[in-house]
């Protein structure tokens, strides 16, 4: 009776969220006290990151190969209309941030900035070669280097071949996968401590003061992301769901945004996901295919960035845009979205893509690209939570349970 009432056994049958809460404000709290103590414990922050990032691959690649080969026939993963949401989401993010862009122009100091190493794609059939020799990544490589895009093919493609084995090899992929599952569910209850540790790391590094000087940038972006989170995913769910959409607006961020907003990683934001969709009950042939998918194709968040970043330098160079030419930007933006990385700052290479429609050079790209970098700690934040809460709300409102 006494080790039902421990503090271990409280903590990890305790409120998820709230315990995440608490280990924001004490994180601030440590940053605000002392440097060097943030220091010290930022560890937990890299080691929870790290244990997120180390397991996705594997808990992508055996969920879906599991879900697939263990799949009755008949149980459809009803994909289409999810991959339907995520085009039509990420392109309205883009088309909005146009928008926004032309109502709050914003101009920048462009300062030789671009000292760092980058390596963007050159063209939207660049982006489009990417993805395609991603899809054909050695599975080990895929697994070893997080290529979600190469771990999916490689998991459909062992899941439709075990789909016609015997069932006692059936009943040991399932174990296996139920086995990967115990150990993301550990690693999440650990999310409290690791939250803990990057946001005092974060605090203490950055604080707000570097961020004033892009003050209006920041705002254009994050007021253009809160505005799809807020108006534009809930009209979509609305149509779709014919129901009021906020309840599962507000369970998604609260449950899958807030821990996507310290990590910057939707790769490592996927087996909180995962665990969510589970824990709303949704289909699991479904989820577990549609939640990794959306990691690396559902980036609304990157398409608001890509398009005011790219705008923000077109305002600031003079150069005029018609309306066709705008539209073009949404279109390229989004594309350019659906081949970012996984991965903390993977939007802001592909802004030279977005600027090249425009004339502008690399070396002048390159330096809104440093100023993307800057701003990154709530830039990259802002965009991951609405890129990885949204997964989840496009596959809960295709799900016939919550329909």
């Amino acid at each position: 009776m006494e080790a039902k009432g421990g503090l271990i056994p409280r903590l990890a049958n305790g409120n998820l969220v709230f315990q995440i809460m608490v280990g924001i404000v004490l994180g601030v709290v440590v940053a605000s006290v002392s440097s060097q103590a943030a220091e010290a414990v930022s560890i937990f922050g890299s080691l929870f990151v790290g244990a997120l990032k180390a397991i996705a691959p594997i808990l992508v690649f055996v969920l879906v190969s599991t879900a697939i080969a263990t799949k009755e026939v008949g149980a459809g993963a009803n994909m289409k209309p999810i991959v339907v949401l995520y085009l039509v989401g990420t392109f309205l993010a883009s088309l909005i941030a146009v928008l926004a862009s032309f109502l709050f122009p914003v101009h920048l100091v462009l300062i030789d900035a671009a000292n760092g190493s980058f390596n963007p794609p050159d063209s939207v059939i660049g982006v489009l070669k990417g993805v395609l020799f991603n899809m054909v990544d050695n599975p080990v490589n895929a697994l070893a280097t997080g290529n979600f895009i190469g771990i999916l093919v490689w998991a459909i493609a062992l899941g439709v071949a075990m789909h016609y084995s015997s069932q006692e090899t059936k009943n040991v992929s399932h174990d296996i996968a139920q086995g990967v599952t115990k150990i993301v569910r550990f690693i999440i209850r650990l999310a409290p401590l690791g939250i803990f540790g990057l946001v005092a790391e974060t605090f203490s590094q950055t604080g707000f003061g570097a961020l004033l000087s892009y003050g209006k940038l920041l705002l254009v972006l994050v007021g253009t992301m809160l505005f799809i989170a807020f108006v534009v995913n809930p009209l979509i769910v609305f149509i779709k769901r014919k129901k009021n959409p906020y309840p599962l607006i507000f369970t998604c961020l609260k449950e899958s945004g807030i821990t996507a907003f310290f990590t910057r990683s939707s790769a490592a934001n996927i087996p909180v996901n995962l665990n969510l969709c589970k824990k709303m009950g949704l289909n699991e042939d479904t989820y577990s295919i549609s939640i990794p998918l959306g990691a690396t194709t559902n980036m609304a968040g990157a398409a608001v960035t890509i398009t005011v970043l790219t705008l923000a330098t077109v305002h600031t160079l003079g150069i005029s845009v018609d309306l066709p030419t705008a539209l073009l930007l949404s279109v390229v933006s989004a594309l350019a979205a659906c081949g970012a990385s996984g991965v903390a700052g993977g939007s802001l290479l592909l802004i030279p893509l977005a600027c090249s429609l425009f004339g502008i050079s690399n070396d002048i790209a390159l330096q809104v690209v440093a100023i993307g970098f800057v701003i990154g700690v709530i830039q990259d934040s802002m965009e991951t939570a609405l890129n990885s809460s949204t997964d989840v709300v496009f596959t809960a409102a295709c799900d016939e349970k919550e329909i």
